[in-house]
């Protein structure tokens, strides 16, 4: 399951989870994001209760990209205990993103 998070609930939902986030920054005007959104959806089955998947819209959450760096999306960023740890950007296939996961595990 990808949880929607804003401006509003970003700490709560990423920087506070006990779990590993991945937090997927996109927009709906981004082709590169709705390639990269199904396989993000059907990873977050395989790992529910181990990790945790979110996704933020840049243009509704425009200070969180800024305060991130954002600037080019799709933005996967992955978070561990509150901190950044690693980002991809661009659409990318299952096969990349599955180690990136299995790694904050």
């Amino acid at each position: 399951m990808v949880i929607e998070v804003m401006e509003q609930n970003f700490e709560q939902e990423v920087l506070k989870s006990e779990l590993s986030v991945l937090v997927d920054f996109w927009a709906p005007w981004c082709g590169p994001c709705r390639i990269v959104s199904p396989v993000i959806d059907k990873i977050s089955g395989d790992y529910s209760y181990k990790f945790k998947f979110c996704k933020i819209n840049v243009d509704e959450a425009q200070k969180t990209a800024l305060e991130y760096g954002i600037v080019s999306i799709p933005n996967l960023m992955f978070f561990r205990d509150g901190k950044k740890v690693d980002e991809i950007v661009g659409a990318v296939p299952e096969a990349t993103l599955r180690p990136k996961i299995e790694a904050l595990l």
